[in-house]
């Protein structure tokens, strides 16, 4: 335990909206490691269908629902480049051993990210599998082979997706806290929908 002591998971996320798999996470990370901290992102591969400002704002609703003193959201991390994300990291902590998290959906463009190889010196990689997106021997070879260090998480995420939540109006799989905002503001289409 004493190694674990000085490390930091990383989790940016869409969070376009935060879904009952982020909260799963986020609590998951809290077992693993001795800080989490979050953010809302722009993913260049994304079209996102709220504002950066509102992501935001629905993953802070969730960290404090949380409420844990090790879990928080560092919005000022948030960057469409990994890069970018773990150098202003690098300066915030700069003698913790920073984790980023990733879903095992993303393994696969992890080779293509900017300046891949100088961010794999920067942080390990934290893998949570995601259903449908196995983890395979190949994949994690290209990235070790880029220089890269990986933790598997033994970590149970529920197989939901923002994007499924906000096109099969899924109330039911967005925290309460967070739905009640969604309703509020009419994000998302979900007003008229029902649990």
């Amino acid at each position: 335990m004493k190694e674990k002591i000085n490390q930091i998971a990383l989790l940016g996320t869409s969070a376009d909206p935060p879904t009952n798999g982020h909260e799963a996470l986020l609590k998951g990370l809290l077992t693993l490691f001795p800080k989490v901290v979050t953010w809302a992102s722009d993913n260049p591969t994304k079209n996102h269908q709220a504002s950066l400002n509102k992501r935001s704002l629905l993953l802070n609703t969730l960290v404090r629902g949380i409420a844990n003193p090790h879990l928080e959201l560092m919005q000022d991390l948030s960057s469409p480049w990994t890069i970018t994300t773990l150098e202003k990291a690098s300066n915030k902590w700069p003698k913790a051993k920073l984790i980023f998290v990733i879903g095992s959906d993303l393994i696969e463009q992890i080779p293509t990210w900017v300046d891949v190889k100088i961010l794999l010196k920067k942080a390990r990689i934290g893998i949570t599998p995601r259903k449908g997106w196995p983890i395979t021997k190949t994949s994690l070879s290209k990235i070790k082979s880029l220089g890269g260090q990986i933790e598997l998480l033994p970590l149970q995420v529920p197989p939901t997706a923002s994007s499924k939540a906000r096109a099969n109006l899924q109330t039911n799989q967005i925290p309460k806290a967070v739905l009640e905002i969604l309703l509020k503001e009419n994000l998302y289409s979900l007003k008229n929908s029902t649990r």
